[in-house]
């Protein structure tokens, strides 16, 4: 049905919703991920903003990435920090300890409180610059069951840089998460007064997964089949996405599946089909438009054959190999042109295995989506709707409350605008 317009002319019902979807898509489109954007609202934050704001060369690093955790420290905390009076850091080491607060992972609370005893260790965006030392450009996340205060800390045995989780800032899910914490840290080991000259990659696969203290089984096929070299020597050109599986993936293989027992050459082939032959960083899978990736085993064995579906299932991005289905449990190193992401399940390719699913001891990856209340900052610690084990400077809480909605303002007013426009014309 057509509606008539007061100027003579009629524009289906259909036409306009479409019209309005485009308006608020473009609209969302262009507001893109700005992190110093998204603090601007809310004042206690502004030094640390500032700090971002200056640190050019981090925005470029950012430009490209999703699916970030990043560590806000307030003014008050900030200003009884000497860390940055104390070096005088060149602008280059404040982009490095600026980066080691952005974690390559989102977490939401339901996250931070399912974490284990042991703690969970994330990869920061530092790691990716290839001047942290061994896995010293990552954190450790530690939840204490008594109080429930979320520690973090560097993974070196005797660092005394470490913070508190203060409160949820902002949610943006499965895109952005902004925590509150209580103090500046600073990478263990790291040159403070280094330049920002980049080293050239020649990344040693097998050196990066023993640092990751969980692929010793991985590294360990990988030194004995030689392919490794083949994957190095294809770090050049468009680079490569290595998708690695933990121990225990191996542990939870069933009896019927002899992948020890396979031929060199079947073992070779099956490990290619882990890689992927263009670097992807963890936002571009996320968001990834053909499902359908070849692998090096595609290379070696033919069009069409050893190919993976990569998709985005319950906030997780999910790696289907027809008969498994595995999940991204963590970054191990992320710096074009070579990425290398723990995954959850061995990837058993059809073509070697059959096509009938391969029943583990555990079940599939299936991890519920966070509920709206994990991702809700009115209900994490440092807000009034529950009880709070940790401390925030005075007034910070209604603040944040206040601020937080803020930066849809702008959103808003676009599609208002593009409402009103659409009014004359019907």
């Amino acid at each position: 049905m057509r509606s008539p317009s007061r100027y003579g002319f009629g524009i289906s019902q259909i036409t306009l919703r479409l019209i309005m979807l485009f308006f608020l898509f473009f609209a969302r489109a262009a507001s893109g991920l700005n992190l110093t954007s998204l603090l601007s609202s809310v004042p206690e934050l502004s030094q640390f903003t500032s700090l971002l704001a200056s640190a050019t060369p981090l925005a470029a690093d950012l430009s490209d990435r999703s699916s970030l955790s990043l560590l806000a420290v307030p003014n008050a905390y900030l200003a009884s920090d000497d860390h940055l009076s104390r070096h005088h850091l060149s602008p280059a080491a404040l982009a490095d300890v600026l980066r080691y607060h952005v974690l390559l992972q989102f977490l939401s609370w339901s996250d931070l409180r399912a974490l284990p005893p042991s703690g969970k260790l994330v990869t920061t965006l530092l790691q990716t610059t290839g001047r942290a030392t061994d896995n010293f450009g990552s954190v450790n996340l530690t939840r204490d069951p008594q109080s429930g205060v979320i520690s973090i800390r560097s993974p070196a045995p005797y660092s005394p840089s470490n913070a508190t989780i203060l409160s949820l800032i902002k949610t943006l899910p499965y895109n952005v998460t902004i925590f509150a914490v209580n103090s500046l840290l600073i990478p263990y080991g790291l040159d403070l007064m280094a330049s920002e000259t980049r080293p050239n990659i020649v990344l040693n696969i097998t050196n990066a997964l023993v640092n990751g203290h969980n692929f010793n089984v991985a590294a360990s096929m990988l030194a004995a089949s030689g392919v490794v070299q083949e994957f190095e020597a294809d770090e050049g050109g468009a680079g490569i996405t290595l998708f690695v599986p933990v121990d225990d993936a191996f542990a939870d293989l069933p009896p019927s599946v002899a992948l020890q027992s396979l031929p060199a050459d079947k073992k070779a082939v099956v490990l290619k089909f882990h890689v992927l032959h263009s670097y992807y960083p963890l936002g571009s899978l996320e968001s990834v438009v053909n499902p359908f990736q070849p692998t090096l085993a595609t290379e070696a064995m033919g069009a069409g054959s050893f190919t993976l579906n990569i998709s985005r299932v319950n906030g997780s991005v999910a790696i289907n190999t027809g008969i498994v289905q595995a999940s991204i449990t963590q970054t191990v190193f992320d710096q074009n042109p070579v990425a290398i992401f723990g995954v959850s399940k061995v990837l058993l390719p059809r073509e070697i295995f059959g096509r009938n699913p391969i029943v583990s001891a555990k079940p599939l990856d299936n991890a519920p989506p966070p509920d709206d209340d994990a991702l809700s900052p009115e209900n994490s610690p440092g807000f009034d709707g529950q009880p709070s084990h940790l401390s925030s400077p005075p007034g910070f809480r209604e603040d944040v409350r206040s601020h937080a909605g803020g930066s849809g303002g702008s959103l808003n007013f676009v599609v208002l605008l593009c409402c009103i426009g659409l009014y004359f014309v019907v």
